[in-house]
């Protein structure tokens, strides 16, 4: 999409990969959630937000950059998810662009860098490249593309610690990593025996820019970015996790329902992972031991 101003945004959408494991409840093949990649864009430069997670979709997202024409200057993660940047450097390199973040999420990429060799190597084996964390804060979380303000806007717990998004306020645009989800299951595996109350923070911080474009780093690619939908659709999912939460008693139970209260979201491992490391949670296993179990 592109403005009279000549700022505007791209996104491409990684389909879902397969994952090793054994197959859902339901019989389907284990599959990851579709991943959205931002470009925004001015004349002639460009900041990427959210690269991907293997080579094989960094190649696919490097030549979709080149093919745009514009110089890519920064690259920014919102969280320290890996799908969302262990790829960062291998584009950095590419385009001599620089690796930005808050200071939270780059604490939280050291975590994930430290979980590599026993969660995410194991489900894309060979598949990753080297994932040094490079990245770097920005004086008051601020970038300027052409003249235009970009903030790094902190919100909190979402499906993950110190999460970000990215507020374009002349194109009424967030880029909100994973704060917001469009039409693929959550991740609730990292809400503490399902407490939701940080997420709905962070939704109502996203609320609050007034955006009229959302694109949440996990999205279906053949749904709008309409802000107002997807953050009521985010919402309610949270509300009807919540009630199953306390109406189910197995993960099978849990998985099950919310099938059935939204059987169009893609992402149905992520779900089934979620309902795994709920009801572990509720047998206070360690936290970490339960994260583990519940994804392999």
């Amino acid at each position: 999409m592109t403005t009279d101003t000549a700022l505007g945004y791209d996104v491409f959408v990684v389909d879902p990969s397969p994952l090793t494991g054994s197959e859902l409840p339901n019989g389907e093949p284990r599959r990851y959630q579709p991943i959205a990649v931002t470009l925004v864009h001015g004349r002639q430069d460009a900041v990427l937000v959210d690269p991907p997670l293997t080579t094989e979709q960094a190649q696919q997202v490097g030549d979709w950059v080149e093919s745009s024409g514009k110089r890519l200057t920064h690259i920014v993660a919102t969280h320290g998810h890996g799908d969302h940047w262990f790829t960062a450097e291998t584009l950095a390199e590419r385009f001599g662009a620089r690796v930005v973040a808050s200071a939270g999420t780059i604490e939280q990429m050291h975590t994930n860098v430290s979980a590599r060799e026993l969660l995410w190597d194991v489900m894309w084996p060979d598949q990753i490249p080297v994932t040094p964390v490079t990245a770097e804060t920005v004086p008051g979380n601020r970038l300027a593309l052409e003249g235009h303000e970009l903030g790094i806007v902190e919100v909190g717990h979402a499906d993950s610690d110190d999460c970000t998004v990215v507020h374009v306020p002349d194109l009424g645009l967030v880029v909100a990593g994973d704060a917001l989800y469009n039409g693929v299951h959550l991740y609730l595996a990292d809400a503490a025996a399902g407490e939701f109350g940080p997420w709905r923070k962070a939704i109502d911080t996203v609320a609050a820019l007034r955006p009229r474009h959302v694109v949440a780093s996990h999205q279906y690619k053949n749904l709008d970015d309409d802000a107002g939908r997807i953050i009521a659709e985010t919402r309610q999912y949270l509300d009807d996790a919540e009630a199953v939460l306390a109406a189910q008693a197995t993960p099978e139970g849990f998985f099950s329902a919310m099938l059935e209260r939204h059987p169009d979201r893609l992402g149905r491992t992520v779900l089934w992972v979620s309902a795994r490391a709920l009801y572990f949670a509720r047998e206070g296993d360690d936290p970490w031991q339960t994260l583990l179990a519940a994804w392999l």
